[in-house]
């Protein structure tokens, strides 16, 4: 069989919650084989944003919050999810400014990608935000308690290991989505890399 011919059949909702929809989808593989998988959905929801903070200094802003689902503190991206129906881009502007307490003067985009595939449809689009400005922080989701980290870029690496030696998670995007934010910064941002 043509590999090509892989398609869905089929799915079917098994359980709806508040925020995501467990779903069973039915497949023909490039066997020919009919197959099922088990994978979930956000409800409501129009997309899920990444934002790589860097400041004129050459810093990177990133967040330390507890998550349930790993039952730790993870250090993250300023992250959320478009449930208001708004464009990506102002849904990571409004994430930016939730989470961190700062505006950026330029939001440029960066890639888009599935965060879990053998798990969820979800596709995470990422952006850089540059020009930085503080604005105090507003209006946090009721479930988020969330502590804003400020790490200059050429110690990033010492200061990921560091926090991780502590018990911290570190989501594995920070790695490669700071590489990405790196090569698309114009020549206006300082991205220190060996000074000491």
């Amino acid at each position: 069989m043509d590999r090509n011919t892989v398609k869905i059949t089929g799915k079917k909702t098994l359980l709806e919650g508040n925020f995501l929809r467990f779903i069973l989808t039915t497949y023909i593989d490039s066997s020919g084989i009919t197959r099922e998988w088990e994978s979930f959905e956000r409800v409501n929801c129009k997309g899920i944003v990444v934002i790589v903070p860097l400041t004129d200094k050459g810093e990177t802003l990133l967040i330390r919050q507890f998550r349930p689902p790993v039952n730790g503190y993870v250090i993250e991206f300023p992250a959320g999810l478009n449930d208001r129906g708004d464009s990506l881009e102002k849904a990571a502007r409004r994430e930016l400014l939730e989470e961190t307490g700062y505006s950026a003067e330029e939001m440029i985009y960066l890639t888009e990608g599935p965060m879990s595939s053998g798990a969820s449809g979800e596709i995470l689009t990422a952006f850089l935000a540059k020009g930085l400005n503080f604005k105090g922080i507003g209006e946090r989701d009721e479930t988020e308690d969330i502590e804003v980290l400020r790490i200059p870029l050429n110690e990033l690496d010492s200061k990921l290991y560091e926090l991780r030696t502590n018990g911290n998670y570190v989501d594995l995007k920070i790695y490669g989505l700071i590489e990405l934010a790196k090569k698309d910064c114009e020549s206006g941002v300082e991205v220190k890399e060996k000074e000491e």
